[in-house]
């Protein structure tokens, strides 16, 4: 029997507990150990009952993701948990920690299930452009309904064990040792004669309008089909017979593994794991943080305190005047107020933030003490350089001075105080306690322990943090400004925001990129053109300006109402605004422009050609260290849809070759703007692909 699993009795009781630390994923020997240990139960007499218990942090996890893409080993899971459901024994699995996907489907072979207050349980497949695969869209519906388990199976979102009970999913909640819990219950079924209760012997649940059903599931997906495709498994728990219906279930299984969605999602979850992995920070100690300040207390500082006060920061906030100071409090204060609705926290952690935790000041002075501060002023280089050499006289030796400027030169910035080994960018987005990407700027003279601490802030904070090299916009902003400037050029030649917008959509991103910059402040992207027509732009740059008449004439968005739409019968109305057509036009006319057709593909090919020929760029200069950190930046920063699993993996997937075939055909176009990239060129002519960088690294 497998090392992973230990055999014990407690009278007529087997239990057999799960050793597979640190979440006892289901490896090939928890599965044999289990298998194995179902055997001896059923041979040995006197045995009455089977208890299934996880030691450690969990019941299962999940599958053990050292598996994935590899050729599955037997016993396979579903055949082990029709295994375990099929068993003349009454099984029981206890339950604590997590439960989920191939976990929970575990449980829902059993015959009961106990869990303790502090368990969830989940199907997260979709995550992975995949649906339960071990009879999970066959059992769940017949416990907890259709309409139930479609939400469940469709979001992947876990529920702990109150919401799991009022479902059928678990049979009875008892704080205490799950060990012990669950034999007192197994023993108590038992003596109570109660008989075996197999899940797949329970009546098939109520039909819905499955068609229906699908199409909703595939429009909320955004693109991504696996949603959709629990539907249609669903149905087949409905339709079929139990044993067909987990045939029907494997098919479409098997199906999600070919596909190309598949491919993006697995990559995504792996990146997202290995981002912050970076070798030069191994066995380097972040510097302790207890105490941080923010320098503004503006939409962004507020949402970075907020951030951290929610992750038990005590922080401090610097304004110009009481007036100010109040107007920073309010912010705050309606952040935390949201997260406490949300069950984020409760009254009493309110109160204890709000009272204790947070401080506004008005005077430097109150800064001498900070473990870090951060900088989240205006997006100019003067007056953040005014703020870095004042935070340089008063901090004391040690504290960490942090810009969230999201375009400028963090070197420059260093160079303004006597300690640049002390400062870092650290890049937030907004809303900062909602955008889970943190851009960890390391400049030239950055010391290792402060690029740690800001990966350990970022930890702290509940964030993807990815490690990016100083240059205009970093990884994000700069293949940002690259990408949106390819959306102009074909305005310029013929489209329309909105026809950009929505063939966007369409591809699977939650918003264009002309909603985004509405929903950002059309000022943002003003101020950013106006700065570098200061600094000189080159004469080859092919520039529109329609944009910043709309700013001029005071529409800057969301915020004053009006911008590429028209916000005034609400923020979710979205209308295009008249006045826009115009100003397009008449640029056009400016220019001599005759402009032509655009169909849906060609806007999405142009717009990714330009986003992963930059990107190429960003990786091939070391802004970026590897693709897949590119990769994460568009995925959490900028909505790029996960089910391709970021910009260069979308590009592997659809071929490197063809790519750059295009760009090479863009560039007689606009040679200027379509400079291909060294490194894709490269990766063509060897045969690669982007990913083989990952691995390299």
């Amino acid at each position: 029997m497998s090392d992973k699993i230990s055999y014990s009795c407690h009278g007529d009781i087997a239990i057999l507990t799960v050793q597979n630390p640190p979440v006892n994923a289901l490896s090939q020997p928890v599965r044999q150990g289990l298998w194995d240990g179902m055997d001896r139960a059923e041979a040995e007499q006197g045995i009455r009952a089977i208890m299934i218990v996880g030691e450690g942090r969990a019941f299962f996890a999940g599958a053990d993701i050292t598996e994935f893409g590899k050729p599955p080993l037997k016993p396979h899971l579903p055949d082990l948990i029709n295994r375990i459901e099929s068993s003349p024994l009454l099984i029981v699995a206890s339950m604590h920690g997590v439960s989920l996907g191939g976990g929970l489907e575990v449980a829902l072979g059993c015959h009961y299930r106990i869990a303790v207050p502090t368990a969830c349980v989940g199907l997260p497949e979709v995550h992975l452009g995949l649906l339960p695969g071990a009879g999970g869209t066959q059992r769940l519906p017949r416990l907890a309904g259709v309409i139930a388990a479609l939400e469940l199976m469709t979001t992947g979102r876990h529920v702990d064990a109150e919401e799991g009970h009022k479902l059928g999913i678990i049979d009875k909640i008892q704080d205490g040792d799950p060990n012990l819990n669950g034999i007192a219950y197994t023993q108590k079924l038992l003596d109570q004669n109660t008989p075996r209760r197999p899940v797949s012997d329970m009546p098939a649940p109520e039909k819905i309008n499955w068609d229906e059903a699908f199409e909703k599931a595939l429009k909320s997906g955004r693109g991504q089909i696996s949603p959709a495709w629990c539907v249609r498994a669903v149905q087949a728990s409905v339709e079929k017979p139990f044993e067909e219906g987990l045939e029907a279930e494997r098919q479409i299984f098997y199906d999600l593994m070919q596909t190309e969605q598949r491919q993006g999602m697995i990559h995504a979850f792996f990146s997202q794991r290995a981002v912050s992995n970076l070798p030069e920070l191994k066995g380097i100690t972040p510097r302790p943080l207890k105490n941080i300040a923010l320098i503004g207390g503006g939409t962004m500082g507020a949402g970075i305190a907020t951030s951290a006060l929610l992750s038990g920061l005590n922080v401090t906030v610097l304004e110009m005047n009481k007036h100010a100071t109040q107007a920073a409090f309010d912010r705050i204060e309606n952040n935390l107020s949201g997260a406490k609705k949300r069950g984020k926290i409760d009254s009493q952690q309110y109160e204890k933030i709000v009272n204790h935790s947070l401080k506004l000041v008005t005077d430097y002075g109150k800064l001498s003490d900070m473990d870090l501060v951060i900088e989240a002023v205006f997006e100019e280089m003067a007056v953040k350089k005014r703020v870095f050499e004042e935070l340089d006289r008063i901090c004391k030796p040690g504290t960490i001075l942090a810009s969230n400027t999201s375009y400028l030169d963090i070197n420059e910035i260093a160079a303004s105080t006597s300690r640049p080994a002390d400062v870092l960018g650290l890049h937030f987005f907004s809303p900062a306690h909602v955008m889970k990407l943190l851009e960890v700027v390391v400049a030239d003279a950055t010391a290792p322990d402060v690029a740690a601490t800001g990966f350990a802030l970022g930890k702290t904070l509940g964030k993807i943090s990815v490690r990016a090299g100083v240059c205009d916009g970093f990884i994000g902003n700069r293949i940002l400004s690259t990408y949106r400037a390819a959306a102009d050029h074909m305005i310029l030649d013929g489209a329309s925001p909105f026809e950009i917008d929505k063939a966007l959509e369409e591809f699977g991103f939650a918003m264009g990129p002309f909603a985004v910059a509405d929903l950002a402040g059309l000022d943002i992207s003003w101020a950013v053109r106006k700065r570098k027509e200061a600094e000189g732009l080159d004469p080859r740059t092919r520039d529109a300006c329609y944009a910043d008449k709309l700013c001029e004439d005071g529409h800057f968005g969301q915020k004053t109402g009006k911008g590429y739409y028209d916000y005034t019968a609400g923020a979710k109305s979205r209308l295009p605004n008249p006045d826009v057509m115009p100003l397009i036009e008449a640029e056009r006319q400016e220019k001599a422009i005759k402009p032509r057709k655009f169909g849906d593909t060609e806007i999405v090919r142009r717009y990714l050609a330009a986003m992963v020929n930059e990107a190429a760029k960003v990786v091939g200069e070391g802004i970026a260290r590897r693709p897949l950190d590119v990769d994460m930046t568009l995925l959490f920063g900028y909505g790029f849809p996960r089910h391709w699993g970021g910009p260069l993996k979308w590009a592997d997937i659809v071929g490197l070759e063809g790519l750059l075939r295009d760009i090479e055909c863009y560039a007689q176009e606009d040679p200027y703007f379509w400079q291909t990239a060294p490194l894709l060129k490269r990766l063509v002519a060897e045969g690669r692909v982007f990913d083989d960088l990952n691995k390299a690294n």
